[in-house]
């Protein structure tokens, strides 16, 4: 309200200048010359002044409706104006151009209820012209002086409708050119012009041009409003609110009406605001202030209207303008003069967004038109446009227009719109650009900030980790130091074995493992080492066995005492309490990791303070399986040593290159190969240059220096070579010697170096298909990791064997078992051993056995070791080869199941006699006195045959109450007084899919046939014909049927040459010198018998007549009864200390030497 003087003051200035601009007119019409000759009149300079002062004129207009279309619309209030003051204006127009008004007051919308109520009640009154104070309102609130129409008769007039509306009849009316002047005084009002309302008199021009009458709904409600302003225009019109502040005033498009207020609000409040003229400082009134405007509140505070027409008062706007003139424009106005103050503002918004986007014509409709406006629900933000083009008659063709790409710029200012709208785009883009330049910036600067922290902090984790590892390996190696010294007492004494069944293979091969805790389970048989009594097991185990497991190893380890009497009813003896099983808690945090057993235990606190509770005071030592890093901060956290090598050694040497080093250099045979490949090229060469050195071999072996077991093996046959039989002619033709030169093998050379690609690419193939399914995928980790070629025994009939070593921290190195082994399908997965090995020579295999653990103790490999040999028949010598192929550090299956029977029998294994020793059965009577005590051994024979990786997913199925109770009805279980029997090792609780079995009999054949028939039974009872579920219990039944037909066939073989050696004729007997012809040599030969031994010297000489040698020496020996030759051979069995087992087609022979031959000497 502060600001209403100073708009009167403008209205003041602009009323003046408007005169100063009439006078100046005049001056001008004055000084108009007429021209003396034509006496024509300047029409140009007279056009030219009216147009000046008709712009004056219309800018002067404008401003003035800028200036009062600022106020804000509120309610009308009744308030008592004398206790306030008012501000009179500096200056004043002349009374007579403005009515007299009382001063506006709004009405804001925090107004009392009690103001509202008035102002509604005032409103009520002013509609209704019949009310006694209708005519007194009417003159203070608009200045209209009504006549008393009550004074003229006292009777009573019937109640009439009241017809708002224009209504002519014959009332006078104002010229239209003369409306709102004083000059043209209204005509008197009579009864009729009041009962015809409102309408009628603004039609006949009666109200002051001052007065809005406007009878419409403003959309205000009564509750508090905040008004704001406006900063932006419609987002749908793209460059709108640039040119909203800018828009020139065309004054020559605006004829009469459109005179009315066109103003450009660069901010808008956001409520629709319809405003008046301010009123005249000299009102007086004290009735009612605020807006002269007939404005109902509500619906029931409006005056009765007539019917709606049945036209929709539709007008055309063509090129952006309203002709004033047009007819329908014309009507529309007339019909709805009485809000034409809000239409005027929607109008000018209609052109202006038709000339914008450059619409050609637009018809609208009037009806919606004034729909809109009184409906309030006219946005002028975002969607006034939308609105805006509902009221139009066409509009589906107009939106279509509006609708196109660019239209926007196309009309009026689109130039100007569309630099602007470049410039902001390329400015956005700039200023884009740079945002993003400078937030990569700050991304790369904190990634690389993020990357530095992590890089700083991995390195002293790393270094910290270095400096753990490495006191690690400092305390193993002290340890190591005491235990080497310590050892022949440690061995003796009460001591605590800690058995950690680690398997530290690498990540990738754990996870390619199948059950890979149940794997490292296998090993239970460790607990049997409680058969000493100086010894405590602690068995660390990977999972978490049920109580069911628990007593029966605990019944199983209790049978010791009944075992050494023979007695079943025997007490159990004090081993079943100097074992204990934990498990680490670690294993329920990492279920799904596949950890070694040392990783396990390393993170699980509660299980190492436990271990040292058990083992406090008390000497102990650790025995892992394979080596872990992990194994070092699990002995250090003990304070215990180790007794295996150190992991790095071991994983140096635990390769396959540098397992065949160590064999090297232990000097033991081994099968011809390469190692350390690591390029294709030298792969190619290198299998070129051995199927060159050795065609006698027809298949080739390639092994991965990384992988364990069978699955990194390949071969490739080359039986099939078109050309192999030209290479061999090229052999035989040069000879052994000469086929070592260079020169006699280079055409062979260069022939299979050409055809080892190809031959690879087609032959060539992996022995296990689930790791590596294809020969590229397999050459391809066998460059990575590199590995060896080897040779395939060059035979049909191959067996291997497994022997369990143990280097001790000494540097004695013992053998604890040997067994040989049993095939799967594969033909070099083992499933099984015979137990003692029955093919190679005890003193071969000892002698092979020494050199390998001497070579591994002067490279530091101590603890427990497992060799791999494979032997075989010579194809032409028909001597039997021993290679040495693998070697396994750590400890093996085969000892645990060894320890097993040892348990179970009571026995010792004989490695120089190569037999398993158990002592007698005890008989169950005692001979009377007149009966005599049989004679019997003092120890006897037995054969084993285990397997620790017995696979049968039906066994899940069963309990294992039910599954003992299963074979003790089928006649499967163990004999004690006998010693044979079938015995089982259980793995876990929750699966029960896999276990171990060993069968002890006298017999090799006895004990394969109860390992074949227990398998049998047990997938016969388990399983159903329609669910056979996975097992590989038929391969090893079916390669133990080969193994017992072998075994048939030795033995009739044997006992033929036991028939056929009774029937031979010594021909040398009696002959005590000879000659002897062998191959192209021949040696004179001195025999003689020397009890135990028949003594043969030889000399190589050439033949001769050595017949009176030979009488001589005989009749020498009968004249001294042989009492010499016995003496001799006494003698000699003093001095025999070497000793040579020799094959030949009757059997072994063994000589004897008094000293080691030397080999290549001279004599």
């Amino acid at each position: 309200m502060s600001d209403i003087p100073h708009k009167r003051d403008e209205l003041g200035r602009i009323l003046v200048q408007v005169q100063d601009d009439l006078t100046e007119l005049k001056k001008r019409l004055g000084r108009i010359a007429v021209c003396e000759q034509g006496q024509t009149l300047d029409i140009q300079a007279l056009d030219a002044a009216i147009s000046r002062t008709e712009d004056g004129i219309k800018t002067r207009a404008e401003e003035y409706l800028k200036t009062v279309n600022k106020q804000v619309l509120t309610l009308p209030i009744i308030e008592d104006l004398e206790k306030k003051t008012k501000k009179i204006a500096r200056w004043q127009p002349p009374l007579e151009t403005i009515p007299d008004m009382c001063p506006q007051k709004y009405l804001t919308a925090g107004a009392s209820p009690g103001e509202k109520h008035k102002a509604a009640f005032t409103m009520r009154l002013l509609y209704n012209p019949a009310h006694p104070k209708n005519r007194e309102l009417m003159h203070q609130a608009y200045g209209i002086q009504l006549p008393d129409l009550q004074k003229k008769t006292g009777t009573t007039v019937g109640t009439q409708k009241v017809i708002t509306g224009p209504t002519l009849g014959s009332l006078a009316v104002v010229p239209t050119g003369f409306q709102g002047s004083n000059l043209y005084p209204p005509p008197p009002l009579c009864e009729e012009d009041m009962r015809a309302g409102i309408a009628s008199l603004v039609e006949k021009g009666l109200p002051p041009s001052a007065a809005d009458l406007c009878l419409v709904r403003t959309p205000v409600k009564p509750k508090v409003t905040y008004l704001h302003q406006r900063e932006g225009g419609s987002p749908n019109r793209l460059g709108v609110c640039e040119r909203v502040g800018k828009r020139q005033k065309d004054v020559s498009q605006s004829k009469d009406v459109m005179q009315a207020p066109r103003i450009s609000h660069p901010e808008r409040p956001p409520t629709r605001t319809i405003v008046t003229p301010p009123p005249s400082a000299a009102s007086d009134s004290k009735l009612l202030q605020g807006p002269a405007r007939l404005t109902p509140l509500n619906s029931q505070c409006a005056p009765a209207l007539p019917p709606p027409p049945v036209s929709k008062h539709c007008f055309n706007i063509v090129g952006g303008q309203i002709d004033p003139c047009a007819a329908d424009f014309c009507t529309f106005k007339e019909h709805y003069c009485l809000c034409w103050g809000p239409l005027v503002e929607v109008l000018w918004q209609l052109e202006r967004l038709m000339r914008e986007y450059a619409v050609p014509h637009a018809q609208v409709c009037g009806e919606r038109l004034v729909a809109l406006v009184q409906s309030g629900e006219l946005d002028w933000g975002s969607g006034d446009m939308e609105q805006l083009l509902l009221t139009l008659e066409n509009k589906k063709e107009v939106w279509e227009l509006v609708q196109q790409p660019g239209q926007c710029y196309k009309g009026e200012g689109g130039r100007q719109a569309a630099a602007v709208r470049i410039q902001a785009c390329w400015r956005r883009h700039q200023a884009r650009t740079a945002y993003l330049e400078k937030q990569r910036r700050k991304w790369a600067a904190g990634t690389i900030a993020i990357s530095w922290l992590l890089h700083a902090q991995v390195r002293r984790v790393r270094k910290s980790l270095q400096v753990t590892r490495l006191h690690h390996l400092e305390n193993y190696r002290s340890r190591a130091e005491y235990l080497e010294a310590n050892w022949s007492r440690l061995s003796t004494c009460r001591r605590t074995i800690i058995h950690v069944p680690s398997l530290g293979y690498s990540e990738q091969q754990r996870r390619s493992l199948r059950g890979f805790d149940i794997l490292q389970n296998t090993q239970m048989g460790r607990l049997c080492d409680v058969r000493d009594e100086n010894v405590e097991v602690i068995y660390v185990c990977p999972v978490q066995l049920g109580k069911d497991i628990l007593h029966y190893y605990t019944q199983l380890l209790g049978l010791q005492g009944a075992v050494e009497t023979g007695e079943p009813t025997a007490l159990p003896p004090s081993c079943t309490k100097r074992f204990t099983i934990l498990t680490p808690e670690a294993y329920q945090f990492f279920p799904s990791h596949k950890m070694c057993v040392s990783t396990l235990l390393k993170y699980s606190p509660h299980t190492l303070h436990r271990i040292k509770k058990l083992i406090q005071g008390k000497q102990a030592y650790l025995v892992s399986g394979v080596p872990h890093i992990d194994d070092l901060a699990v002995a250090d956290e003990l304070g215990v040593p180790i007794l295996g090598p150190e992991p790095a050694v071991a994983q140096l040497y635990g390769t396959k290159s540098g397992i065949r080093r160590i064999f090297t250099s232990a000097g033991v045979s081994v099968p011809p190969g390469h190692s350390d490949i690591y390029t294709l090229q030298q792969l190619h060469e290198c299998l070129a240059q051995l199927m060159t050195d050795h065609l006698q071999v027809q298949c080739w072996l390639f092994k991965m220096d990384g992988e364990v077991h069978s699955r990194g093996i390949a071969y490739c046959d080359v039986s099939h070579l078109s050309f192999r039989p030209w290479a061999l002619q090229e052999y035989h033709r040069c000879g052994p010697q000469l086929w070592r030169m260079a020169w006699a093998q280079e055409p062979v050379l260069l022939k299979f170096l050409e055809a080892v690609p190809a031959l690879l690419a087609s032959c060539a193939k992996p022995f296990n298909t689930s790791c590596y399914p294809t020969w590229t995928c397999f050459v391809e980790h066998f460059l990575k990791q590199g590995g060896v070629i080897e040779a395939c025994p060059p035979s049909d009939s191959v067996t291997c064997l497994t022997v369990d070593l143990l280097v001790e921290p000494g540097g004695e190195v013992h053998m604890l078992s040997c067994g040989d082994q049993l095939h799967g399908p594969s033909g070099l997965q083992v499933a099984g051993y015979t137990v003692p090995q029955t093919s190679v020579c005890s003193d071969t295999l000892y002698s092979i056995c020494m050199c390998v653990g001497h070579a591994c103790q002067q490279r530091r490999i101590l603890g427990y070791l497992s060799l791999d040999l494979v032997t075989f028949l010579e194809p032409n010598s028909l001597e039997q080869q021993v290679w040495a192929v693998d070697l396994d550090i750590g400890y093996s299956n085969q000892l645990a199941m060894t320890q097993l029977m040892l348990l179970m029998t009571g026995g010792t294994l004989s490695f120089c006699t190569g037999r398993l020793e158990v002592p007698p059965p005890v008989r169950a009577k005692k001979p009377t006195g007149r009966q005599k005590v049989p004679k019997t051994a003092s120890v006897t024979t037995r054969f084993a045959v285990m397997s620790s990786q017995l696979l049968h997913t039906n066994l899940s199925m069963v309990r294992y109450s039910v599954f003992f109770q299963m074979c003790k009805a089928q006649g499967i279980g163990f004999d004690i007084k006998e010693r044979q029997g079938s015995v089982f090792a259980l793995h876990d609780s929750v699966e029960r899919s896999s276990l171990s079995m060993v069968t002890i009999s006298p017999d090799l054949q006895g004990a394969l046939l109860t390992f074949a028939r227990n398998l049998s039974v047990i997938h016969q009872e388990i399983s159903a014909p329609n669910m056979q579920g996975e097992t590989n219990f038929k391969d090893l039944i079916k390669n133990i049927e080969e193994v017992v037909g072998v075994t048939v066939q030795n033995s009739v073989k044997e006992h033929k040459e036991e028939e056929k050696s009774d029937a031979v004729v010594n021909d040398q007997f009696g002959l005590s010198n000879f000659n002897w012809q062998v191959q192209d040599a021949n040696y004179h030969i001195l025999r003689t018998g020397a009890f135990p031994f028949v003594k043969y010297h030889c000399t190589k000489a050439p033949p001769q007549n050595l017949d009176f040698e030979n009488t001589f020496f005989g009749a020498l020996k009968v004249i001294n009864l042989g009492i010499p030759c016995l003496a001799y051979g006494l003698g000699s069995w003093m001095v025999v200390r070497v000793t040579e087992t020799v094959q030949t087609s009757a059997g072994p022979v063994t000589v004897y030497f008094a000293y080691k031959e030397v080999e290549g000497a001279q004599y």
